[in-house]
């Protein structure tokens, strides 16, 4: 019989197996969300939602808007008179003035009766809001067009970074007519974008407005092809290729045979030749007119651009795992569409280029970036990511574009001075029967138009002056000659519209004995500082 060891049993004890230990039952187990759960449509909640994000941005772009502040620009001003004027002829009879038929960049009949009209009643502050409310529809439709063309998250991404670039901010406190061209090419393009699933004719409610827009502001013409461009791609996949081409081409001669109608029956065409077709050059080089418009758009026009290469890349917008099997827009289609509408924004810069000036640039790429704003705001989409993955990166984009937008309105809104206390000075020894020179016009002839015409009036952009003995002067030598002749009855200089001619009359002025100093008005613009220099006729 073996010895056994103290320790053998506590041994045993030790190798016994020990059973394993059971996990306890949790609590709670989170189900799987199937993918019935999402849901793709348009909700109440949400469609609501997506309202007052809207308002809050249409609130924004309004409030940068009605934040800036000056008195009249020379162009404001111009198509102001002018449409007291037109007025004027159509219900009263009487005479024009000048030909503004002639040399204006749209129909004088169209926009400059409108504001008129609201000028009278309102004044400039009137005139301004019209803008403003044409600019807020704008914004409007961009978010309809962008919803329907992509998503609804898109749409809002585009509308915000419109809403808050400089072109969009100083249009919609401007009363020329670029906000009633852009607001009538964008519900043309609305037009041509909801219609899509319809047949071909229903395109043709897009034809009197795009020509609205064409006589408008004539530059809008230069839209027209990519309005035709998108009836074409949006209706090709719902309605095939034979229907999209037919109803592209009724879109070409109905616009075609409208603006032709047009042009035969009013006299436009030497408006048209003049400040667009035949417009003359300028001297501004290629590479300040690009540094300007990538300052004035680059940042938007960078966004578009990658939102288009993306949809290229992956077409799917909807985050919804059932959105994977729907059957969506082709590559092809994808890119075409991101090129036309990226390319489009690219039109304004071009022509500029190729007239070599910088004049009105600032307004004209708004024209090309409300139509590149749909893929700017896929852009800010992918940026953000499914889920607000990475909200940080779309509120910093959105942040710089409002703080680039702020700064470049500010700086456009003070450019010209602030001619309340020349007009004021002057207002006195202004009447019917006087004859008088100025920097600029425009501005006097609207604030005291009650007391002289707008053909009172001589700029120094060009002159011709038969003097006291018959002979004839054009050019500088017009205004030395009149100037001897003590021919004008007030002369206001500001120094900043046309220097030369400013320094020869001035000049002219000094050597003659006509006239004396009246007064020497400082101001201060974005520019520097400057003086109104006022000169009247003395009684010899």
């Amino acid at each position: 019989m073996p010895l056994r060891r103290p320790d053998d049993e506590t041994y045993a004890l030790r190798t016994v197996t020990q059973p394993a230990p059971v996990e306890p039952e949790p609590g709670y187990e989170i189900p799987g969300t199937p993918e019935a759960a999402w849901d793709m449509t348009a909700g109440a909640r949400r469609a609501w939602v997506s309202r007052a994000v809207l308002v809050l941005i249409l609130a924004v772009q309004a409030a940068l808007s009605l934040r800036l502040s000056n008195t009249a620009f020379q162009d404001e001003a111009l198509y102001l008179t002018a449409g007291h004027a037109e007025l004027a002829h159509l219900l009263h009879g009487t005479p024009l003035p000048k030909d503004y038929a002639a040399y204006f960049s749209g129909a004088p009949q169209l926009y400059p009766v409108l504001a008129a009209l609201v000028d009278g009643r309102f004044g400039l502050s009137g005139a301004r809001a019209l803008s403003l409310v044409l600019m807020l529809g704008t914004t409007g439709l961009l978010y309809t067009i962008t919803r329907r063309l992509f998503s609804e998250r898109a749409a809002l991404a585009a509308a915000g970074l419109f809403a808050v670039m400089q072109s969009t901010t100083v249009m919609g406190h401007f009363a020329t007519y670029d906000a009633t061209a852009l607001f009538l090419l964008a519900l043309a393009t609305w037009i041509v974008v909801r219609t899509d699933r319809l047949p071909a004719v229903a395109g043709l409610l897009a034809v009197p407005v795009a020509v609205l827009a064409v006589g408008v502001k004539y530059a809008s013409a230069l839209y027209l092809p990519t309005i035709v461009l998108l009836a074409l791609i949006t209706a090709w996949p719902g309605r095939g290729a034979g229907s999209a081409v037919l109803r592209a081409v009724l879109l070409v001669l109905g616009t075609g045979g409208l603006l032709a109608a047009g042009a035969h029956a009013t006299d436009l065409l030497a408006g048209v030749r003049q400040t667009t077709t035949d417009r003359a050059h300028g001297g501004d080089s290629t590479r300040y007119l690009l540094e300007q418009s990538v300052q004035w758009g680059g940042l938007m026009f960078l966004t578009a651009v990658g939102g288009a290469l993306s949809y290229g890349w992956r077409g799917r917008l909807n985050e919804s795992p059932l959105a994977r099997g729907l059957a969506g827009p082709g590559r092809g289609r994808r890119l075409l569409l991101g090129l036309l509408l990226c390319g489009t924004a690219l039109l304004a810069p071009a022509y500029q280029i190729h007239l070599a000036t910088v004049v009105s640039l600032f307004k004209h790429i708004g024209f090309g970036l409300f139509f590149a704003a749909p893929m700017a705001g896929v852009g800010v989409t992918r940026l953000v990511g499914a889920h607000f993955r990475h909200p940080q990166l779309g509120i910093l984009l959105w942040t710089t574009a409002l703080c680039l937008g702020i700064q470049q309105a500010d700086w456009r809104f003070g450019l010209w001075p602030d001619s309340s206390r020349m007009i004021r000075t002057i207002a006195p020894r202004v009447d019917s029967t006087g004859y008088y020179l100025g920097s600029t016009p425009e501005v006097p002839a609207y604030y005291l138009r009650r007391r002289a015409g707008h053909e009172q009036w001589q700029s120094v952009f060009g002159m011709e002056y038969e003097d006291r003995r018959g002979g004839y002067h054009a050019g500088d030598d017009a205004y030395r000659a009149a100037v001897r002749d003590g021919a004008f009855d007030l002369i206001v200089l500001d120094g900043l519209t046309n220097p030369r001619v400013d320094d020869l009359v001035a000049a002219a002025v000094r050597d003659g004995t006509r006239y004396r100093l009246l007064a020497e008005l400082p101001f201060r613009n974005s520019a520097g500082t400057g003086r109104y220099r006022i000169w009247v006729r003395t009684g010899g």
